[in-house]
């Protein structure tokens, strides 16, 4: 059994976990993050891509006068700006559209995004406008007749991708990952306290993890890790599921998403720009965790009625894609509610034995869980943590505002790189969005047949799956094409096409090791 020795352990490399991480690494801490799956494999690739506040959460504030609610949302749009900062590649500006029937929706959706606007403070994109009837065929000229919209900003990004990002940084500052490596055990001394972790990998190989403090972000698992460490320990999360289509019809043609503000169960939905097709979500189902990621026949019907009504003329939309991922919610105290009505805040909890975990939560949000987790691993360690060090995200420039002028900079060294075909601008494109200032390298050293790309769906090319399984920790066709990149998520008969060929690279690959 091989044993190691660290100040933090960290159990499950999703957002939360790759975060805390990161974050750790920059503190001078020695960090090992060990995830059961693949990174990101769980729900931090399932989300809708969005970087928000959340508009309905802030009209929940003030129909319920819960300022709790109102802060978080303060909190999310001051994130959605530092994200879209730090990763420019990755995130980017979104505008979408509120339908109104009439002047008073129009006043009072227009009010209520000229808040949302003010909460942005100094990180906001842009001031929210109202449309005529005009603008709005311009933006969604499928859409069924509305009177105009209001249209408003936020983010949208590649969860995937940031998350993987967040890990390999935190792995090049020192810290040690495994993929593939599930925690079966905890060793205690004789106060009780956890002292090492016992973990075991796909192929049956244990590994003794001994640290300072152990910290738990495994999401809608947190409570089985929980109890793994104290069997006493009460369950604190609701799973709810999130289903979301992808449509071959591009329905957002000028890159303008659409918000449906209000569902027969008193849901919003969103229909977005997605690789050139149509991403709708998301549903909010209470289910087990072994459901959490399976999207229900119901679901999808439900989702599709939706879309035949603000899009009548869509009448049989195709679906090339469909994923579902469980979010892990706190359960409320004082009664139950459904999960639609629980509000997304984190909880940071240490049980009298150490385990930290961290709880709930969302993607915009995870610098601050995180931030909030470390306060409480502070606590065990006998040593306050350094001052964070400067440690640039995979992709970026040493000053994030930098970013995007190296990024165009480095134009002609790929067009260069890259074979001259009518794709080369999309390929560009693609690598700059996949691998920020990293991107001429991934294809530098391969051959040109090796640059062509391979699909007309998302420009992919093998030199890229290459880069992905010897650099990325990818070590399936799914960790490939489902969140290296995203073809999986948007055309999953394109992805199945090109299976054969992400199999023989992975394995040469096997076959080098052995």
């Amino acid at each position: 059994m091989g044993d190691h020795h660290c100040d933090l352990l960290v159990i499950g490399a999703g957002a939360s976990g790759a975060t805390v991480a990161y974050e750790a690494v920059r503190r001078g801490l020695s960090v090992a993050l060990l995830e059961a799956g693949d990174i990101s494999g769980g729900t931090s690739c399932r989300s809708t891509k969005l970087l928000h506040g959340g508009v309905r959460y802030l009209e929940l504030a003030f129909k319920t006068l819960d300022i709790a609610q109102l802060q978080l949302v303060r909190e999310a749009l001051l994130e959605r700006g530092h994200w879209l900062r730090t990763v420019p590649f990755l995130a980017h500006r979104l505008e979408l559209v509120l339908p109104t029937r009439n002047w008073f929706e129009k006043t009072y959706y227009g009010l209520g995004l000229g808040l949302y606007d003010t909460l942005s403070g100094d990180t906001g994109l842009g001031h929210s406008r109202r449309l005529s009837r005009n603008e709005l065929v311009q933006a969604l000229p499928q859409l069924c007749p509305r009177q105009g919209g209001v249209a408003y900003s936020d983010g949208q990004f590649d969860d995937a991708r940031l998350n993987l990002l967040l890990a390999l940084t935190a792995e090049q500052g020192g810290a040690t990952l495994r993929r593939g490596c599930r925690v079966i055990g905890f060793e205690r001394n004789s106060d009780g306290r956890l002292t090492a972790a016992v973990s075991e990998t796909e192929t049956g190989q244990q590994e003794r993890w001994q640290a300072q403090v152990i910290v738990n972000t495994t999401g809608i698992h947190a409570d089985a890790m929980r109890h793994l460490a104290d069997p006493d320990a009460p369950p604190r999360l609701l799973t709810s599921r999130g289903t979301h289509l992808v449509l071959k019809d591009n329905l957002c043609p000028q890159g303008m998403g659409l918000l449906v503000p209000a569902t027969e169960d008193g849901r919003v939905l969103f229909m977005l720009p997605f690789f050139g097709h149509t991403l709708v979500g998301t549903t909010d189902q209470a289910c087990g965790q072994s459901e959490a990621a399976t999207p229900s026949a119901e679901e999808e019907a439900y989702l599709l009625r939706y879309v035949r009504k603000w899009f009548p003329d869509l009448s049989h939309p195709v679906v090339s894609s469909r994923w579902a991922g469980g979010r892990p919610l706190l359960q409320p105290s004082g009664g139950a509610r459904s999960s639609s009505q629980v509000v997304r805040e984190h909880e940071v909890e240490t049980l009298p034995c150490g385990l930290v975990s961290l709880m709930g939560g969302k993607w915009t949000t995870c610098r601050p869980m995180a931030l909030d987790c470390l306060t409480a691993v502070e606590r065990q360690l006998p040593s306050q943590m350094q001052k964070p060090k400067q440690l640039p995200l995979f992709g970026t420039a040493s000053n994030p505002d930098q970013t995007l002028s190296e990024l165009q900079g480095q134009l002609a060294a790929l067009e260069e790189l890259l074979p001259s075909t009518p794709e080369r601008p999309r390929q560009i494109a693609h690598l700059q969005h996949s691998f920020g200032l990293h991107a001429p390298s991934v294809v530098a050293n391969s051959t040109p047949e090796e640059r062509e790309p391979l699909s007309n769906v998302i420009p992919i090319c093998r030199a890229e799956i290459r880069h992905f399984i010897q650099n990325e920790h990818a070590t399936s066709v799914s960790d490939v094409l489902g969140r290296r990149c995203r073809l999986a998520m948007v055309d999953a008969a394109e992805a199945e096409r090109l299976r054969p060929l992400v199999e023989d690279e992975l394995q040469q690959k096997f076959d080098r090791n052995f």
